[in-house]
């Protein structure tokens, strides 16, 4: 019976996850949403001064559960009320939860910063975007994509098959930067057709958020993997593809 109720609460969780990341290009490209990052709604907006302070909270909320709850030290007191199996679920089921609170009580900010719509560098900006969403995807796909959203571990726990250890990889972009899934968030965040104030908040926001938790991975993993990572540390950019580490 425990292994039926992990199986189908990691697959509800992985499944809550891929539509809040299929929403969640819907969301930053401004396509097939009902509600997108620069949709006004029928209601008059708060004042622009009430919609940063919200837009700020979300993103403040977004970015202390991914950090806290990502952890070490959080994951073992987590493992405690969470069994084991499925605490990497729960943390991606949490994620999915704050991500569809930034979506519902996001504020629009229209005031336009730049904008190429229906223009060829327009057309290139949103194929660069794209690119960058499928940069994230492969790079979760080159890491263990199973692994990294919890479907793994409760695999692993209903055919009794040992955890195998976590082996340090260098896998096609991560021999380029150390942190290609976040160099994708980041392209698909900053390379808008039209940027707004609304779109330009949300990447400033994302932008600090993502140098904060590259700060606490790296350590993390220097920490796991030891002088291996210090070397690879020395020889790959962290995150800038044209930046030669000396």
């Amino acid at each position: 019976m425990k292994k039926i109720i992990y199986s189908v609460y990691a697959g509800f969780c992985y499944l809550v996850f891929l539509i809040t990341f299929l929403y969640l290009i819907g969301f930053v490209e401004n396509l097939l949403v009902p509600k997108a990052i620069d949709t006004i709604a029928v209601t008059k907006s708060e004042p622009w001064f009430i919609a940063v302070l919200i837009n700020f909270c979300l993103i403040s909320l977004f970015a202390i559960q991914h950090s806290v709850m990502a952890r070490q030290g959080f994951k073992e007191k987590w493992k405690k009320i969470i069994p084991s199996p499925v605490e990497r679920s729960t943390y991606v089921l949490f994620a999915s939860i704050v991500l569809i609170i930034l979506y519902f009580f996001w504020q629009p900010l229209p005031f336009i910063i730049w904008g190429f719509s229906e223009t060829t560098a327009g057309v290139i900006l949103f194929i660069v975007s794209f690119a960058g969403w499928g940069i994230v995807l492969l790079s979760t796909f080159l890491i263990n994509h199973f692994h990294l959203f919890g479907l793994q571990q409760v695999y692993q726990f209903i055919t009794k098959k040992q955890q195998q250890t976590d082996t340090f990889r260098m896998p096609l972009f991560y021999k380029i930067v150390r942190h290609p899934l976040y160099l994708g968030f980041l392209i698909a965040f900053w390379t808008a057709p039209v940027m707004t104030a609304g779109h330009l908040f949300f990447a400033i926001g994302m932008t600090i958020y993502i140098l904060i938790g590259i700060h606490h991975e790296e350590k993390d993993l220097t920490n796991a993997h030891g002088e291996l990572y210090k070397q690879y540390v020395k020889q790959t950019p962290k995150i800038n593809p044209f930046k030669k580490n000396k």
